[in-house]
């Protein structure tokens, strides 16, 4: 694998924002040749897969500006810096459901887009959800809106390309092998 390894010659970091840096690198091929690589630096995330008691599933309403439409997610949030991750699913699960969980559990990680972007992506399941009171006030520029679906309202969800993204597709499918265990067990 070591020989298809490009070596960075120059790193340009063109912006550095909230949360995204974007930085275009200059490397050397395996071939000798030389090349660009633009290059997205994010600080990671969770996603969170919450099932109620009743074996339903919260997901979020919410405009996505780069998308120009509103579509439905499952609860995920940017990590903090030095945060843990289970840290960061515990509050963005209560910011953005107003649930907490006595019952968070790790999932699984992996890359978002690693052909240009160094995200990667925590998923967390959520059982045992208590209603808050007083729930973490959402970021100042976040607006959501609750969602309680069940597998097939999900499935019209993705037919209806409310439900597109990739950490919640994930989520679908993971349902959908839960409930098949389920039903041979």
């Amino acid at each position: 694998m070591d020989s298809l390894n490009e070596k960075t010659l120059h790193t340009e970091k063109i912006f550095s924002g909230n949360i995204i840096q974007l930085q275009v690198d200059d490397v050397e091929l395996p071939n000798g040749e030389q090349s660009k690589r633009e290059i997205v630096k994010h600080p990671g995330a969770v996603a969170i897969i919450p099932f109620s008691a009743d074996g339903a599933m919260y997901l979020v309403e919410q405009f996505r500006k780069p998308l120009e439409k509103t579509i439905i997610e499952i609860p995920a949030g940017k990590i903090e810096q030095g945060e843990n991750p289970l840290i960061t699913a515990k509050r963005e699960l209560e910011e953005e459901t107003g649930f907490q969980s006595d019952d968070l559990t790790y999932l699984t990680s992996f890359y978002t887009s690693p052909g240009f972007a160094d995200e990667l992506l925590h998923i967390y399941v959520a059982k045992d959800l208590r209603k808050i009171e007083q729930p973490l006030a959402q970021d100042a520029d976040e607006f959501i809106n609750l969602v309680k679906v069940t597998p097939e309202e999900a499935n019209q969800l993705i037919e209806q390309q409310l439900i597109l993204d990739a950490k919640t597709m994930y989520a679908m499918q993971y349902w959908k092998l839960q409930l098949l265990i389920e039903e041979n067990i």
